[in-house]
C-alpha cells in the first residue's frame, strides 16, 4: 500500500494533474471484526488502478470505541488506526479525517465493497479539476426482496436529484472538507446530508462542483434487512423522513447504528 505524500497547500483553487492526486480512504468501524477485512482487502485490490496511474493513497480506519478486534484487524490489513471515545459516526469520520494525509477524502463504511471500476471513474472525476466532491450510487449484495431494491432505486434517484451522498461513499476535496468544519457532530445520523449541503455551497462559491457518480454502484452490506424486523425497519424510515430534525441528536432514536447488532 502506498502512504500519501504531504499535501500540498490549501485554499487555492486550481485543477489537479493526476500525478498530484493522493487520497486517504476512511472508514469509520465500530464492533466491525466480521465485515471490515472483506473491506479492507477489496480496497486495496481496486486501489491498483490508482496505483497503476500513480496515484498514492492511504487507508485509515476510525476505531469508533469498539470492544471487538477492529483495531487489530486494521493494522494486520496495513491501516493507520485513531480511536474515537464518544460513539457517534460523525465523530468518527471527522476522527479519521484529522489524521488523514490525502488532499482528497474518501469516506467508505466498514460493510461496502468497492470496484476498482468505481475508483477508476472516482480518479478520473477529481482530475478533471471540476468538482469538490460528492457521492455515488448504491446496489445491495446478494438476492434481496424487490421492496428493499424498489426503496434502494429510490434512494439512488433521490441522491441524483437533490445531490445528496449517501454516508457508504463520500469523496471530498481535504481543504473543502475543512472549510465546511467536516461532517456535522450535533446529529447521530444522516451526517452525511449536511455535510453535502455545506459542500456544495462551497464548491459553488469556488466555481466547482458536486458530483453523484452514476456509472458503477458501491456494492453494501444488506445486514441490517436481516439483523431488524419490518417494525424495526419501517420505524427507522418514518423516523428519518418525518421526525429527524426533532430527534436528529438523539441517540436511541438511530439504534440500528448503535446497538451493537452485527
Amino acid at each position: 500500500m502506498s502512504i500519501c505524500q504531504t499535501p500540498k497547500p490549501h485554499g487555492v483553487i486550481t485543477p489537479f494533474d493526476v500525478s498530484d492526486l493522493n487520497l486517504s480512504f476512511i472508514i469509520p468501524a465500530f464492533n466491525e471484526e466480521k465485515l471490515l477485512p472483506a473491506t479492507l482487502k477489496c480496497i486495496r485490490q481496486s486501489a491498483s488502478v490508482l496505483t497503476d496511474k500513480g496515484l498514492e493513497w492511504e487507508i485509515v480506519v476510525c476505531d469508533n470505541n469498539s470492544t471487538d478486534l477492529t483495531s487489530v484487524i486494521a493494522r494486520e490489513h496495513g491501516a493507520r488506526v485513531v480511536f474515537e471515545p464518544k460513539n457517534q459516526i460523525a465523530r468518527a469520520r471527522n476522527a479519521g479525517a484529522s489524521i488523514a494525509k490525502g488532499q482528497w477524502f474518501v469516506f467508505i463504511d466498514a460493510d461496502s465493497i468497492p470496484s476498482p471500476a468505481l475508483f477508476k471513474d472516482l480518479a478520473d472525476t477529481i482530475a478533471s479539476g471540476s468538482v469538490a466532491g460528492g457521492g455515488c450510487v448504491l446496489e445491495m449484495e446478494g438476492d434481496i426482496r424487490w421492496f428493499y431494491r424498489f426503496w434502494l432505486g429510490g434512494w439512488n434517484r433521490m441522491s441524483q436529484m437533490m445531490s445528496w451522498a449517501a454516508g457508504s461513499f463520500v469523496y471530498s476535496r481535504a481543504d473543502g472538507f475543512r472549510a465546511v468544519g467536516g461532517f456535522p457532530e450535533d446529529c447521530y445520523a444522516g451526517e452525511e446530508i449536511g455535510f453535502s449541503h455545506q459542500l456544495k455551497r462551497w464548491a459553488r462559491r469556488s466555481g466547482l462542483e458536486f458530483r453523484i457518480l452514476e456509472k458503477y454502484p458501491l456494492s453494501t452490506s444488506p445486514r441490517k434487512i436481516y439483523l431488524y424486523s419490518k417494525w424495526e425497519l419501517i420505524k427507522t424510515f418514518l423516523i428519518s423522513f418525518f421526525c429527524y430534525p426533532f430527534v436528529r441528536g438523539r441517540r436511541s432514536a438511530w439504534f440500528m447504528w448503535y446497538d451493537g447488532r452485527r
